[in-house]
């Protein structure tokens, strides 16, 4: 008896601490199950003609406990990288843009934070200050990362225009590791 009191005991603690768990939390451990990994993606929505025609890889390449960085190449541009940081509930979305000698774009640093923990399946990330500080158009911006054990999309729609931009990825299909991006060492 005392030993099926204790796996009950266990197995509520084991269910208590899951569900203490934010989606914030869940959604970068499902990220960082790829880390690693690269996939290849294809535009779902959008025409913009710099990635048009040309082969869309993501590298979910470096995962520590609070940042996950994802270089985004487009053809031979290696300049993007997505920058996920995971702090106090909250993810912060930010694109460090790169020069192929590795220094900072003059646009880059732009993004924003989840305005709540969002869900294990998608993260929102409307413009923050900086991002209409460096681009003023951009302060209707909204971005929003979805995932789940088989895709993962990067989504951009700005607010009050016809503007939307989503690239979906396959996380069931990797792809060669492509070199490291603009600025980072191998």
């Amino acid at each position: 008896m005392k030993r099926i009191l204790f796996g009950l005991l266990m197995l509520s603690t084991v269910l208590l601490t899951a569900q203490e768990k934010s989606g914030a939390v869940l959604f970068f451990e499902t990220l960082k199950k790829q880390c690693g990994k690269s996939f290849e993606g294809e535009i779902k929505e959008g025409n913009n003609d710099t990635f048009k025609d040309k082969k869309l890889v993501m590298h979910v390449r470096n995962c520590d406990e609070k940042t996950i960085r994802i270089p985004f190449f487009v053809g031979e541009d290696k300049s993007r990288t997505w920058v996920l940081t995971l702090e106090n509930n909250r993810i912060q979305l930010k694109h460090d843009h790169r020069h192929d000698d590795g220094s900072e774009d003059k646009i880059t640093q732009y993004g924003g934070t989840s305005t709540n923990s969002g869900s294990a399946s998608v993260q929102i990330f409307p413009a923050d200050q900086e991002t209409f500080n460096i681009i003023p158009a951009a302060a209707a911006n909204v971005w929003w990362i979805t995932i789940n054990e088989t895709s993962f999309t990067y989504n951009l729609r700005r607010i009050g225009s016809d503007r939307l931009f989503t690239v979906y990825f396959d996380l069931t299909k990797t792809v060669p590791t492509p070199a490291a991006p603009w600025g980072w060492k191998d």
